[in-house]
Order: structure tokens, then C-alpha cells, then sequence
């Protein structure tokens, strides 16, 4: 099955590198125009021209913006809507995994957390949903983690934020539905991407990477055996975007390799 987006337009936020960079070049790659968005704009520009050079043709837009701060959101939707046209498909995808004891988790650290990971959402869902509504055509995908389902010891407040934007994935569902919004989640499990670089660097460097990864699948029992990749996550996002998902709205999908204990 082929996935095509032609004509559509596509923001993403942390579109710099991992999960969002692939999303990007997947969404490209299926016709898509994209807004790429991050905090640094060096960033922004090796992945803008990344995914031009993997899908010549494509209008691709980085703005850097700090999503935490709203209107930095307003300026940087004005700014993307102004180049593309339109924003047709939101991918909120940015955020960390914040974690700690419960006891040591501050005011501050809640606030930021809910600020990175729900009420930038918020907002930009706020300002992309009344063209999506008039057009009778949007596509809302919230990338989350499968903590949102599943919270483990010592997941806050990551698991808690991400709960709270699988809740508004599904209360939105029924107002977009009867305007063909589809808003569906993405729960990740472990997915091999610039993190796990990075944390080779800091933990063990002197491993080959593809063992460093793959005893720490081992060790937290993924059933499949090894880390998701990157474009295995970007394909469904892709799915959900285009017209091939046409009916499925209010879901919140794991992309774990079979590791949560919760469908």
C-alpha cells in the first residue's frame, strides 16, 4: 500500500532529529509540504536539509521556536501557515522523559513538564483546528509513551503528562470526528533514535553500539527482541496522516515491540 499526502501540509514539533526528523522525511516522502520545529535553529537546518535532499521537490520550513513559551506557538503557526499555505496534519512531538522520585519532583519540575508536554499541545491544537474544521480535512497525532497506559515506579511526571494528553486525544476525538479531524496517539516503547546515541556516549562508549542497544533490549524485555527504528514509528505516523486512515480516530496505538502489559 502506498501512503501519499500530495497537497497536504504538515507541522511537527521536535522535528529536529529523531522520531520527529523521521516523521518528516517520511511525510516528505509521501508528498507532504512540512514545518519543521525546535529550539535550535542549527538543528533545524542540517534536518531541513536532510529531508530536502531525501524527497527533492518538497517545500520544507524550519522555525525555531520554544514551545513551552505561547506565544512563541502563535508566532511560529502564523510563520508556518504562512509559507505552507495551511497546516493540514499536526504531529505534537515534543518533550523529554522527565523522571524521579515523587518526593523530589518540585512545583517547577510539574509546571515545566506540563507546559513542554501538554499545553504546547494545547495550543497549537487550539490555533491549527478551526482551519482543519473548515476544510472538513485535518489530521491531529500526539506522540506519547507507553507510560501513559502503563506508569511505572518512579515514571513522574512523564507518565502523568503523557496520561493527560492521551485523555485529550480522545475528548477531541469526538469534536473532530463530524468534521473529518482524526486525532489519534502514538505510544512509543524503546525506539532507536538520537537518544540512544547519546546515551552510548555517556554510559558505554567503548561497546559497539549495535550490542549496546541490543543488551539493553534484552535487559528490559522487549519481547521483539531489539529496539524499534525510527522509520518503523514514522510509517505508522504516516498511515494515521493519510487518507489510508481514514477511520480510525480517538486511539492511542503502541509502538513498543510488544513490550507494554496494556493494548
Amino acid at each position: 500500500m502506498e501512503l501519499r499526502m500530495d497537497g497536504r501540509a504538515a507541522l511537527i514539533t521536535g522535528g529536529s532529529m529523531g522520531l520527529g526528523k523521521a516523521m518528516a522525511k517520511r511525510f516528505a516522502e509521501c508528498g507532504a509540504d512540512i514545518a519543521i520545529v525546535a529550539r535550535r535553529q542549527e538543528q533545524l537546518d542540517g534536518a531541513k536539509a536532510e529531508i530536502e535532499a531525501y524527497a527533492p521537490g518538497r517545500k520544507v520550513v524550519a522555525l525555531a521556536c520554544d514551545v513551552r513559551d505561547a506565544g512563541q506557538v502563535k508566532a511560529t503557526f502564523d510563520a508556518a501557515t504562512g509559507a505552507l499555505g495551511k497546516i493540514d496534519i499536526l504531529v505534537n512531538n515534543a518533550g523529554t522523559s522527565q523522571t524521579g522520585k515523587f518526593d523530589d519532583i518540585t512545583d517547577e519540575v510539574w509546571q515545566a513538564d506540563f507546559d513542554l508536554k501538554l499545553f504546547a499541545a494545547i495550543r497549537l491544537i487550539r490555533l491549527a483546528l478551526p482551519g482543519m474544521r473548515e476544510r472538513q480535512w485535518g489530521r491531529i497525532i500526539n506522540v506519547l509513551n507507553v507510560g501513559a497506559k502503563a506508569p511505572g515506579g518512579g515514571s513522574a511526571p512523564t507518565s502523568v503528562t503523557r496520561a493527560a494528553g492521551m485523555a485529550m486525544t480522545k475528548a477531541l476525538s469526538f469534536e473532530g470526528a463530524p468534521h473529518n479531524v482524526l486525532v489519534n496517539a502514538l505510544c512509543t516503547g524503546y525506539i532507536d533514535s538520537d537518544q540512544w546515541a547519546r546515551r552510548h556516549a555517556n554510559e558505554a562508549p567503548d561497546m559497539p553500539y549495535p550490542e549496546f542497544i541490543a543488551n539493553f533490549a534484552k535487559k528490559m524485555a522487549v519481547p521483539m527482541g531489539r529496539l524499534g527504528k525510527s522509520e518503523e514509528f514514522a510509517n505508522m505516523a504516516a498511515f494515521l496522516a493519510s487518507d489510508a486512515g481514514s477511520y480510525i480516530t480517538g486511539t492511542a496505538i503502541n509502538v513498543d515491540g510488544g513490550r507494554s502489559p496494556v493494548v
